[in-house]
């Protein structure tokens, strides 16, 4: 099998003759060092957050362990604190808003250096799905200069194919329209809109797909064997975030964990309770540091995603290290009773799974005691009777759901149900909302 094309990237970025992971630590300790001195000096949040620690740099990559973390709340509070250029030197702001949350959003700042790592990134990433000449159809925001969309579309010309500026998935006849007038070869998207638009384009005639690339979310493995089917595609998984700089690692053809973007960032996996980092192989809370970043670093930054490195070296053969797909949100977590939860990605797996089924919400409400899960269903026209009994059969399927009714703490609501075939649908995010009467709506 192929080695990914990142090995060969990041060997090149070193600019070593071999790559090892001796190489690789060496080289992301050298970087670390770099940043942490440029933030000390730079940034006035890190300079008062380090103001205790000693001034020398870290003799080995595990002493990180000893940093403080940063969080998503620690942006939201002043954002410009973190900057380590003037603000002339920014190019493109993005700003984040999560529902549930109050205050004002989250705002990250790149310079025009820091978007440059990011299209060097995603066109060596995309080389992994896409060849000269493949036809991509960009199903992200693309509209603004710096924009996620805008800059796949850069990379996409780099590499020598041709970039197709779609954005969110909106009349879903439309872009049907779009993909065959336009020839599309590949897509990259959104994951809940790339399984609404190739369901409903199974019911407008058959349509076949080289490759998609799933970001921006959880990717439900009932969603990749949807697109499997349905297109005869290759489904590859993208892994990254805005703070992260937009790309953080992505799938080679073996498809079995992202490859990460060693060069820029180093990543952590660490028990979200006791910020400890957990043995190889352990499942727990994804935490970066950028290393190449000049505008906005960010050290040990909690990402909230569930995680876990993957100790075997990859079938491809790299010495990259090789993160299994994300399962979950630590935030999307709904708490039934001590020790009983629902989480989000387990609907996903069995609502997804079901005919017809194009997207969901889900609520969380109480009466007399007894929590009452409800789901709001968009299906193709002509499914949602049959998709009545199907969604009652998948929820009864779900362990952590039956335990919760035979125990009593949870009752399942008639699902109710719309028709979404050529409308708008499909979301970047899925929501499990609590109406228990605590205020809170948590992302999942």
């Amino acid at each position: 099998m192929e080695i990914t094309p990142l090995e060969a990237w990041i060997q090149r970025k070193i600019g070593c003759s071999r790559l090892t992971r001796e190489i690789i630590n060496s080289y992301q300790l050298y970087r670390l060092n770099e940043t942490l001195d440029l933030v000390r000096n730079r940034s006035a949040f890190y300079r008062r957050k380090f103001a205790h620690l000693p001034g020398a740099g870290l003799s080995r990559l595990e002493d990180i362990r000893h940093l403080p973390f940063t969080s998503a709340a620690d942006i939201k509070e002043n954002p410009l604190r973190f900057l380590c250029v003037s603000q002339s030197e920014i190019r493109r702001v993005v700003s984040l808003t999560s529902s549930g949350t109050t205050g004002g959003g989250k705002r990250v700042f790149f310079t025009a250096g820091d978007q440059e790592l990011t299209v060097d990134f995603f066109h060596h990433g995309m080389s992994v799905l896409v060849e000269p000449g493949d036809r991509v159809l960009i199903m992200l925001p693309g509209t603004r200069p710096g924009s996620v969309g805008d800059l796949l579309l850069k990379a996409l010309n780099r590499l020598g194919a041709v970039g197709i500026l779609h954005g969110p998935l909106g009349d879903v006849r439309e872009t049907i329209k779009i993909m065959n007038q336009e020839r599309v070869d590949s897509l990259v998207g959104i994951p809940v809109q790339a399984l609404a638009l190739a369901r409903c384009s199974e019911h407008a005639g058959a349509y076949r797909l080289k490759s998609v690339l799933l970001s921006t979310d959880y990717v439900p493995a009932a969603v990749v064997r949807e697109l499997q089917r349905i297109w005869g595609c290759k489904v590859f998984n993208h892994y990254g975030m805005t703070e992260m700089g937009l790309g953080g690692g992505v799938e080679c053809r073996a498809l079995a964990g992202y490859h990460m973007r060693e060069a820029d960032l180093y990543v952590e996996i660490i028990n979200p309770r006791t910020g400890e980092p957990v043995p190889q192989g352990e499942m727990g809370e994804v935490v970066f540091t950028t290393l190449t970043r000049v505008g906005m670093p960010l050290i040990r930054y909690r990402t909230g995603d569930l995680s876990r490195f993957i100790p075997e070296r990859c079938p491809c053969g790299s010495v990259l290290r090789r993160m299994d797909t994300v399962k979950g949100r630590l935030a999307g977590v709904i708490e039934l009773a001590p020790g009983r939860e629902l989480i989000m990605s387990q609907l996903d797996e069995a609502l997804f799974a079901v005919d017809g089924m194009l997207d969901f919400n889900a609520f969380i409400t109480a009466k007399g005691g007894t929590n009452i899960l409800h789901i709001e269903a968009k299906f193709l026209a002509g499914w949602e009777e049959k998709g009545r009994n199907s969604i009652n059969n998948a929820l009864a399927n779900i362990p952590q759901v039956q335990q919760a009714v035979a125990e009593g703490i949870l009752q399942l609501a008639p699902a109710a149900f719309s028709t979404a075939e050529w409308s708008n649908t499909g979301t970047a995010k899925r929501i499990i909302r609590d109406l228990r009467g605590r205020g809170c709506e948590r992302n999942i």
